[in-house]
């Protein structure tokens, strides 16, 4: 596992330069008017929000500002997945819906927290981000580190639904309790397109003790995955975003009796003022990470695709807003 990462990483850190070249005249065009000398001021919106779509981006809630976010999934749009025209291709229904509040303590430091319908999860993450990309490319990178804590308050019965009891099992208040850490490396590439790489790592206090039936693998408490998202930018208010994860489990390989899916979600960004809107598509019925990376059950090709949408207001909590550049001088 740890060799796939570092040959990811290595790839995406050798792409760097190569679609450099390509995005040459939209670099030098990113550059404020300073004569034509390159110099290591600092890239502003790889992304425009602190999400892709599922994905966590390498942008922070600002110094002194809230984020205040309303994450909305809807049911399953095609027949095969249950949906149709008898669900209103799945806007009678809501398989997810996120309220969270994210804090600019620092211009590189987030916090965070949110409940969500899914679980009925309470969650906290903090977000810092440790390297910022530079119009030169002196800094080649963004990169930041996200860590989320999330816990289930269901009741007993809901949350250990499926168990077989005995004497030998006690129910445990720290069973409710998952964790997420993920490495946010993130390159902007000319003033249109960002992509994004995100080696993750997840640990759930409690899983059923399932097993594969076609290779006899078990559920594991630990998960590795690897994510990927980019933004590209068409007009000036109007982007398509997109954010794909890949999760490591022998468990999950063809698993006939739980099928499980890797999640993908395709969408367009729209920004309107204080506002930026995002409407999406994804397979994912979980809207965080503790969430939409083990539990995603639902196939693309069967119909499992769902509507939803991000809306993200920021308020500024005290002082002088900062002014910021227009994207075009980044």
């Amino acid at each position: 596992m740890t060799k796939f990462y570092k040959k990811a990483i290595s790839l995406f850190l050798i792409a760097i330069p190569s679609l450099s070249l390509f995005a040459q005249d939209d670099l030098l065009n990113l550059l404020d008017s300073t004569g034509g000398k390159k110099t290591h001021e600092k890239v502003i919106a790889t992304f425009k929000t602190s999400k892709v779509i599922n994905a966590q981006s390498t942008e922070m809630v600002k110094k002194g500002t809230m984020d205040f976010r309303v994450t909305h999934r809807f049911g399953n749009i095609g027949a095969d997945g249950g949906g149709g025209a008898h669900t209103l291709y799945g806007l009678d229904n809501s398989t997810d819906i996120r309220i969270s509040f994210d804090f600019g303590i620092t211009d590189n430091l987030t916090l965070g927290v949110g409940r969500s319908k899914m679980g009925e999860l309470v969650d906290g993450l903090v977000k810092y981000r440790f390297l910022t990309q530079t119009t030169d490319n002196h800094i080649p990178l963004s990169a930041a580190f996200y860590g989320s804590m999330s816990y289930n308050p269901q009741t007993s019965d809901q949350f250990y639904s499926g168990v077989i009891k005995n004497s030998d099992f006690h129910q445990k208040e720290v069973h409710r309790l998952a964790y997420t850490a993920q490495l946010l490396l993130a390159h902007k590439f000319g003033s249109r397109l960002s992509i994004e790489l995100i080696p993750s790592y997840q640990h759930r206090n409690f899983v059923l003790a399932n097993i594969n039936p076609d290779n006899g693998k078990e559920e594991t408490n630990d998960l590795f995955s690897i994510g990927g998202g980019f933004r590209l930018k068409v007009t000036k208010r109007v982007s398509i975003i997109a954010d794909y994860f890949y999760t490591f489990s022998e468990y999950r390989m063809n698993n006939t009796a739980n099928q499980f899916f890797n999640p993908l979600a395709i969408g367009v960004e729209i920004e309107t003022g204080g506002h930026v809107f995002h409407i999406n598509f994804t397979n994912a019925a979980g809207i965080i990470e503790n969430n939409f990376i083990p539990n995603t059950t639902d196939s693309w090709l069967k119909g499992g695709y769902k509507f939803g949408f991000n809306i993200s207001r920021v308020f500024n909590l005290g002082g002088k807003k900062k002014h910021r550049s227009p994207e075009k001088k980044v």
